[in-house]
C-alpha cells in the first residue's frame, strides 16, 4: 500500500483518483482539516495505537431518505410516542456515550479524546449536529451525531442504552433531514443494523457520483436546536 503522508496543511490527496480504501495517513484532528476531509469524501478511521487513517472506501454504505424502512415494530412504538426527540440540544453528552459504549464493546476503533475534541469543535462551528433521544424520566437514552455539509449528512456515530432508541432517533433525523431538502445519508461501513433501515451499499464510483451532486448544494438557514419530530408523519 503506497500510503500519503499529510505534510500541507488541511489539504488531502483527490481520493477518486486512488484505487485503495486508504487515501492519507497522518496530520491531525484540527476541525479545519477535519472538515476539509468530509468535504473530499473522507472520514478518519483507526486504532488508539495508530497514527490517523483518512478512508474514501472501495464500497460505500449509503441511505437514500426516500428507501428508509420502518418496521412495524417501530411504528407502534411512535405511535405510544415511548421516546422524546430533540436535535443539538446536548452534544457533549450524545459523542461522549458514543465513545463510551464503542470502548466497552471493545471495538477495533473508537473516539479518542483528540478525536472527541475536534468533533466538538466542529459542532461549535456549526457542521457537527446531534440527535438525542430521552426517555419519559428525561434521561438520555440514545443518539446519533454527524456532520451536514450541503445535502449530504455524513453519519459518525449512534448508541443507545433502551430497546431501540438509536433507531427511533435516526428515523426522526430521516423525516427532518427530507423535510429540509437533504439527498442521502453516509453511513460509511455496513453493518445489518444499518440495512435493516434501507441503508445499501454502492461502489467508490456510484459513492463520488452522488457525493459531487449535493456536496456544494445549498441549502437553507437553520438551527437544528429549532427541528422538532412530527410523530404524525410516521
Amino acid at each position: 500500500m503506497n500510503l500519503r503522508l499529510l505534510t500541507e496543511l488541511y489539504k488531502f490527496p483527490d481520493p477518486w483518483t486512488i484505487d485503495e480504501p486508504i487515501i492519507a495517513i497522518g496530520g491531525d484532528l484540527h476541525p479545519f482539516r477535519l472538515i476539509s476531509a468530509y468535504q473530499n469524501g473522507l472520514f478518519p478511521w483507526y486504532n488508539d495505537d495508530e497514527p490517523i487513517l483518512w478512508w474514501c472506501p472501495l464500497t460505500r454504505c449509503i441511505l437514500h431518505l426516500d428507501d428508509l424502512k420502518i418496521s412495524k415494530s417501530m411504528r407502534q412504538l411512535f405511535k405510544k410516542s415511548l421516546y422524546q426527540v430533540t436535535f443539538d440540544r446536548d452534544f457533549e453528552s450524545v459523542i461522549l456515550n458514543c465513545a463510551n459504549i464503542r470502548s466497552s464493546n471493545r471495538t477495533d476503533t473508537w473516539l479518542n479524546e483528540e478525536m472527541i475534541k475536534s468533533y466538538i469543535q466542529v459542532h461549535e462551528l456549526g457542521l457537527a449536529h446531534s440527535v438525542e433521544v430521552w426517555d419519559d424520566k428525561g434521561d438520555l437514552v440514545g443518539g446519533l451525531y454527524g456532520l451536514s455539509i450541503g445535502r449530504c449528512f455524513f453519519g459518525e456515530s449512534m448508541f443507545h442504552k433502551s430497546s431501540n432508541a438509536s433507531k427511533y432517533g435516526f428515523i426522526a433525523l430521516v423525516q427532518n433531514l427530507k423535510q429540509r431538502g437533504f439527498q442521502f445519508i453516509d453511513c460509511q461501513i455496513y453493518n445489518p443494523h444499518l440495512g435493516s433501515l434501507g441503508a445499501i451499499e454502492i461502489s467508490k464510483d456510484e459513492f463520488r457520483d452522488l457525493f459531487m451532486e449535493h456536496i456544494n448544494s445549498k441549502t437553507l438557514q437553520y438551527k437544528w436546536s429549532d427541528w422538532e419530530f412530527n410523530q404524525l408523519e410516521i
